[in-house]
């Protein structure tokens, strides 16, 4: 069975994108950490981000650098974190959150609750971030 995050590159559950290239897609965390919270993932399915291949593993690694440099842009923050945790869905992911503070990569607390307009208002602010970015 495809995994959730196969099911948002086909398009059959929807996301909040903010960026995609041919083989890599990013969307907001629908429970995320702190606003601006990004999923980073390859389009296609690998469980364990040490099992992809190298060229997408590296293609996979340059796009999550542009899109942190977007998610530094476009939501206040110290520092973007960085954190691959791979537990919750079984394809390989990177986080990118926006840190004001270490507590705010701490994936033990409560996550947030946004509604959909403020996931597609955060979405669009990061996405035009990154496409300034050229």
């Amino acid at each position: 069975m495809p995994s959730i995050f196969s099911r948002i590159v086909t398009g059959e559950i929807p996301s909040h994108k903010v960026a995609e290239t041919a083989n890599c897609m990013a969307f907001l965390d629908v429970f995320p950490l702190v606003e601006g919270h990004v999923l980073v993932i390859p389009k296609k399915e690998v469980d364990h981000l040490f099992d992809l291949d190298e060229e997408t593993y590296i293609e996979l690694q340059l796009f999550a650098r542009r899109v942190g440099k977007a998610v530094r842009n476009a939501i206040p923050c110290k520092r973007v974190g960085v954190a691959v945790i791979g537990l919750e869905v079984p394809h390989a992911h990177i986080h990118l959150v926006p840190m004001n503070q270490i507590g705010d990569i701490n994936f033990t607390r409560e996550k947030m609750k946004p509604t959909p307009s403020e996931l597609t208002q955060v979405a669009q602010r990061i996405s035009e971030a990154f496409l300034a970015l050229g």
